[in-house]
């Protein structure tokens, strides 16, 4: 006889509390099977996700004074997780509109960020303007559409946009910056270089290599969880039949394991607070301040910070990812 683990089954479907439903888009997992208060209970609670990472990303910017910029984005990052626990609760057409356009919004923002870095004001008046711009017409034409592919490319396309910049900004504006600085320092000082501070300048090549390594790392890992919930999420959209019988043949809990929707919640929101991390490294890189901040990155399975220097104190790190100072 087979083992079997212990299980009760999904009752029939609760009269919903939020019915009927006028979303234009519905998901994999079953509407109010087990409580008539959410339509869809796994894809709202994975939201929490997206909500405490956003307070903890809040609480890092306001503890160790990071851009104002990234404040606005870990906020962003919290209206996003909101609204959609809102849309996945209720399944109601006004919520999906504050959840699919808190993302476009919050991506917007962004590669605001990203594309305005040491612009003159004028071009960050203009980009600023054409972004906005952008964000009504999305908004707009979505609304009119209601095509949710037509969301899922845009964000896709802004999300890609952002990711193709932040990468060339790190290879062709950071690393040359601080190849340059070391170069400088060694011209200035060859002749009258101390062995201490020859010593000095070796540590400093070190730390840019490492400084650079480690930002590789940071968003190799968040894009890889990001791309693994997409991936999931499609296996949801294409498995969705199997996906239910064998939800049903599991029983409860077991069955939620194959929320596939639910996976994209936990996996996108860990890969976009992955993303938000590296920016604010990179911006502070970018001012010359590594020297005032630190990666703190504990293990693989921990969430990486960027502290200020003295606040990381006694942390240490394993080998994959070594404090930054």
């Amino acid at each position: 006889m087979m083992f079997q683990l212990p299980s009760w089954s999904y009752d029939p479907p609760y009269s919903g509390y939020w019915h009927p439903v006028t979303s234009t888009i519905n998901w994999c997992e079953e509407d109010y099977y087990a409580t008539p208060y959410a339509a869809e209970i796994v894809n709202t609670l994975t939201n929490l996700m997206f909500v405490i990472l956003a307070f903890k990303g809040i609480r890092n910017c306001r503890r160790h004074g990071h851009d104002t910029v990234f404040l606005v984005a870990f906020v962003g990052y919290l209206l996003v997780g909101t609204g959609s626990f809102l849309f996945h609760a209720t399944l109601k057409y006004p919520m999906q509109l504050v959840d699919e356009l808190n993302m476009i919004y919050t991506t917007c923002l962004m590669n605001y960020a990203t594309f305005s870095y040491s612009k003159s004001r004028q071009y960050g008046f203009t980009l600023a303007l054409a972004l906005v711009s952008l964000a009504i017409f999305i908004t707009l034409y979505y609304h009119y559409l209601q095509d949710p592919a037509f969301h899922q490319a845009a964000y896709g396309i802004l999300t890609a946009v952002m990711l193709a910049r932040s990468m060339y900004v790190m290879e062709f504006s950071l690393r040359p910056s601080l190849r340059k600085n070391e170069e400088n320092f060694r011209l200035h000082h060859k002749k009258s270089m101390t062995a201490d501070q020859k010593e000095v300048s070796r540590a400093d090549d070190l730390r840019n290599a490492k400084i650079l390594s480690t930002m590789w790392i940071l968003i190799i890992t968040g894009l890889s969880i990001f791309l693994s919930g997409f991936g999931i999420w499609q296996i949801d959209n294409i498995f969705c039949s199997n996906l239910r019988h064998w939800r049903r043949e599991l029983g409860l809990p077991w069955g939620i394991i194959l929320e596939g929707h639910g996976w994209w919640h936990l996996l996108t929101g860990i890969g976009a607070y992955y993303y938000l991390i590296w920016g604010i490294w990179l911006r502070h890189c970018l001012n010359g301040r590594q020297d005032e901040y630190s990666l703190v990155w504990p293990s693989i399975l921990s969430l990486p910070e960027i502290v200020r220097s003295e606040y990381s104190h006694g942390i240490v790190e394993p080998n994959f990812a070594r404090k930054i100072r």
